[in-house]
């Protein structure tokens, strides 16, 4: 009997490998892991961008600059509020549409689970603004990682700019 399960292990990988929305695009699952995420790897070069990364990235950094405002107490908590679950909303617009390769869909996923994170805690707390940074932080090397143009590179940055 148990050789017949052995027999199923090589089926049940492939299955899992073939599930990948439900098996790494559970969102919270991400968030709850966020701790495990290994710190951001900077490629040699930086990965390609498709349309759909572009625009939940960008809907993100629009999102987190106006929490700014409420962090310096210039932004009600309700406002707040909305512009966190529009991250939540373009993270899920990026699980859902983003084609990248495996690689890139790596690092990706490392930024977005402890930003996830940070959507959690500041959900459970909007008094604690440091969720706010723990997201900017979660996302800083996206530019580094990644190559979309909407995004400047830090001064200095060690990224070679031929392309």
């Amino acid at each position: 009997m148990n050789a017949i399960r052995w027999s199923y292990l090589p089926l049940a990988i492939v299955l899992a490998a073939a599930t990948p929305v439900q098996a790494q695009h559970e969102h919270e699952g991400h968030a709850a892991h966020a701790g495990d995420a290994a710190a951001t790897v900077i490629p040699a070069q930086r990965h390609a961008t498709d349309a759909p990364l572009r625009e939940g990235m960008a809907r993100i950094r629009v999102a987190l600059d106006e929490l700014a405002h409420y962090e310096m107490g210039h932004m009600p908590q309700s406002m707040a509020v909305e512009r966190v679950d529009e991250i939540k909303s373009a993270t899920d617009f990026l699980f859902a549409n983003c084609k990248l390769d495996a690689t890139a869909d790596a690092a990706l996923h490392g930024m977005l689970a402890p930003l996830l994170a940070g959507v959690q805690a500041f959900r459970a707390d909007p008094q604690d603004t440091a969720s706010i940074e723990r997201m900017r932080k979660a996302v800083a090397d996206y530019p580094l990682v990644f190559d979309d143009p909407a995004w400047t590179l830090p001064e200095g940055d060690p990224v070679d700019h031929a392309h």
